[in-house]
This record gives structure tokens, sequence and C-alpha cells, in this order.
């Protein structure tokens, strides 16, 4: 690509764009070497003629678990042919004939039939063909909550673990995918599922701003061509999905920034191009967040907004006193809210000197106030 001042109508600033889909698996992933370690022992036993154990994998969205589990089916995939690992997105496929039906056409190739509309018929075409080729059957649940409110979590675990009572192959072994942290996969099965499950729980921090620069920096040496964005505003994208918890926002905003860049004809990202694009990102996540506060707890998410806007002491005490003019909130409900907004990742406590903590957005002042949207008569602008 020539290094003139704009770009030409035909020339782009990617090197490969499928670097940034969420489909994209790296050579090299970061900061998991782990969980990657502990997903090959699983599988193993199912390389040496034996049977996959099972696993639960919990952790907060955008942590790595689904490219975790893709990556290692990757490697399987190319390393034999006696198991055979399958990816089923729950959120698409919840009851038990789709959930097969996905099954089937991974393990066999093709879609199902039209006539295997019975669900024995999807099972014995899949039993089949494992016995074919004497593999072993590796299957991913991913949010595989999305099957509890379904009623069909229990019931497809059961005939997924117990496939070899009556037909001829090994046992399978399942990953239950969830990024539920209050919810326990495992402690949801029947005593008879939990007879043959016995899950090992694999947990998946989130990624570090270093972890996430360090990934961000690997994405972009293999999308982009040199010196489309710079250090500073790649450790600038890093800050917000730390901030966010999630790498995706992080692979994210740096697409659409460059994407931003790439249509005003420019070569570099600039300043202006994060902005925008983060605040189109991430306002989506935090109108989700605010959704889930109470009337109250979004009152004091915007009155801290606007005081922090103002540029005023953040120090938690001092809010909470400023705030006794304007909320009508005691001490103990200010602070239940104020943790409130903590969990709900719109605001950090961050530690000062002594046992004082400031209070800092996660967010843009403006968008927690446009989001929460609180009444005047209850969120007043503080002096």
């Amino acid at each position: 690509m020539p290094h003139t001042g704009l770009l030409r109508h035909d020339e782009t600033l990617f090197r490969d764009p499928g670097v940034f889909e969420l489909t994209f698996v790296p050579d090299h992933l970061h900061h998991r070497d782990a969980q990657l370690q502990e997903l090959a022992f699983l599988i193993q036993p199912a390389f040496q003629g034996g049977s996959a154990l099972s696993a639960v994998l919990r952790g907060p969205p955008g942590t790595g678990k689904t490219t975790t589990v893709r990556r290692i089916f990757r490697e399987v995939t190319e390393e034999t042919q006696r198991v055979i690992p399958v990816y089923v997105n729950c959120r698409q496929d919840h009851t038990p004939l789709a959930v097969y039906g996905s099954i089937f056409k991974q393990v066999c190739g093709y879609p199902a039939p039209l006539a295997g509309r019975y669900l024995d018929d999807v099972k014995e075409g899949i039993a089949a063909r494992l016995q074919d080729r004497d593999a072993a059957l590796v299957v991913c649940l991913d949010d595989a909550d999305e099957l509890l409110p379904a009623g069909t979590y229990n019931t497809l675990l059961y005939q997924l673990l117990r496939l070899y009572e009556k037909w001829d192959v090994r046992k399978a072994g399942v990953f239950a995918v969830t990024s539920n942290l209050g919810l326990n996969l495992g402690a949801e099965a029947d005593p008879s599922v939990w007879s043959v499950f016995h899950p090992t729980e694999i947990n998946f921090l989130p990624y570090t701003k270093t972890e996430v620069r360090e990934i961000l920096t690997d994405r972009v040496r293999q999308g982009l061509y040199p010196r489309v964005i710079s250090k500073v505003l790649l450790d600038r994208i890093a800050g917000i999905a730390a901030g966010e918890q999630d790498i995706r926002i992080g692979i994210a905003l740096v697409r659409a920034a460059v994407l931003r860049a790439e249509k005003d004809g420019r070569r570099r990202v600039d300043s202006d191009d994060v902005t925008a694009a983060a605040r189109a990102i991430t306002a989506p996540a935090l109108r989700n967040r605010a959704g889930r506060l109470s009337a109250g707890e979004r009152a004091l998410a915007c009155w801290i907004a606007r005081r922090s806007h103002g540029g005023a002491d953040m120090a938690s005490g001092t809010v909470f006193e400023a705030a006794q003019e304007y909320l009508p909130v005691g001490k103990t409900t200010y602070h239940e809210h104020l943790n409130a907004l903590t969990r709900a990742g719109i605001v950090d406590l961050v530690p000062r000197t002594g046992r004082e903590r400031e209070v800092r957005l996660r967010y843009d002042a403006g968008d927690v106030v446009s989001v929460c949207k609180c009444p005047d008569q209850t969120c007043k602008n503080p002096d």
C-alpha cells in the first residue's frame, strides 16, 4: 500500500479483516494456556481409545471461553479422526431436535435427512457414524444456561452422556459453557445426570489491561497494515476494554475506529475515531447495565455522573455528604446503591489514602446521564 496522503478508492487499511471477526481463532491464544491444558487433559483419554471427560467452563462474557474451546477443537481435528469435536450454540439451538440436528451435521458432514424427524433416527445416524470411524464424541454446549429456561438442560445432558447405553459407542464428553456467574451448572444437573457428568470446573477470569493490550497488539499485527493505529490509541482502547472486562469490546473498537478512518480516506486512526467508536460500541453495554438498576440506583448514577463532569471531589464520603441535598437517601441506602453500581460495572471504587475510596465512572458522564434518565426532581445538578 503506497504511502500517500489519502487512500485511493480501491485501497484498504485491513491486511486481513477476518482477524476482527468474533469467530476468528488466533494461532496463539494469549493468557489461556492453563485452560487449554485442562481441556486437552480431559480430551486425552479419547485419543487412547477411551472416553473424554466433561467440564463446566465459567467466566464473564468476553473472557475467551468460546475461543479457547474452538482452539482446542481445531487442534483435535488436525491431530486425529478418532475424536469428533462438535460445537453447539445453545442460544440458537436449545431444543433436543435442534441440538441433535447440529451434532448430526457436524459428525456426518451433511444435514440430517428430512425423514429423520424423529429424535431417535437422528441419534442413530450420529451413532452409526461414530461406530464407522471408531470415534469418540466431544460436544461443547455454549451458553448452556439457555437450556434451563427451555427445560431441556437435564434431558440433553442425560441423552448425550448415555448414548453408549443404547448404541455401541464410547461415552461422550460434554463441555458446558456459561457466562452466568451466579449459576452453578453442575448443581443444576439431576442425580441421574450427575452420576455420569462429574464435570471439572474451569474458570476464566477477566483479562487485565496489560493482557488486553497484548491480545489487541497481536490482532493489529495480523489484521492491519503497519502504522494504521498508534500504540497510544491502542493503549486507550485496551483501557476501555479492560474496564468493560470484555476483550470483544476491544476487538470491536479497533475494527470500528479503523473503518471510520478508512471511510474518510485517511491512512491513520486518530483520537476522534476511537472516541466515536467507543460511544457507539459501549453505549449498548451501558444501557444493558443500567437496565438492571432500581430507580434509586439510577438516580444516584445520574447524580454521580453530573458531579464528576463538573470536576468536583469524588471521594465516596464527600459524594455522600453532597448528595444529601439532592437525593433522599440515608448512609446505608447510599452505600447499598453505590455497591450496586459497582457490581453493575458503571462505577469503580478506587482506594485512596486510609479507608477512603474515590468514586470513578467507567463511562462518559454525559452517556450515563442520558441512559439513566433520572427525573429532575430526584437528580438535580450538583453545585
